[in-house]
């Protein structure tokens, strides 16, 4: 798998309603073909009057970071507690962390970028309880 040079513009941006979550749109940015697969990255946003289901789950990937554009979103991390993130917050979960997305705002925008480009995403019962109600950020 070779890599190659590749830019994208803001003017060219669609967005897809097919992706991961039915709540979210995503732009891809092009890096999972120009990477021949090895990372992917696409700026998400909050789709209207669509609200995240907050199921448990873990994604099997080898690094997944987030930057938050705009708007807010509040996760919650197993041995964790609940995080909120806010825009100019960035986060890393670490490799299978059990994790949910519990709400966020109209206009939540973000960054994501994951390798490997194509993981899986495994459904996962309730957390056990994490300690304390602490909040991240």
């Amino acid at each position: 798998m070779s890599t190659r040079f590749h830019v994208a513009h803001r003017a060219d941006a669609k967005f897809a309603r097919r992706g991961l979550r039915s709540y979210f749109e995503y732009r891809d940015l092009g890096i999972k073909r120009a990477t021949g697969g090895k990372v992917v990255a696409h700026v998400i946003r909050a789709r209207p009057q669509k609200a995240p289901h907050g199921e448990w789950h873990a994604h099997d990937c080898k690094l997944q970071f987030v930057y938050v554009l705009k708007g807010w979103a509040l996760f919650e991390y197993e041995g964790v507690g609940k995080v909120m993130m806010k825009a100019g917050s960035c986060f890393y979960q670490p490799p299978g962390i059990r994790h949910r997305e519990i709400r966020h705002s109209k206009n939540l925008e973000l960054i994501e970028i994951v390798a490997p480009a194509n993981f899986k995403t495994r459904a996962l019962p309730a957390a056990r309880k994490s300690p304390g109600r602490r909040s991240q950020g």
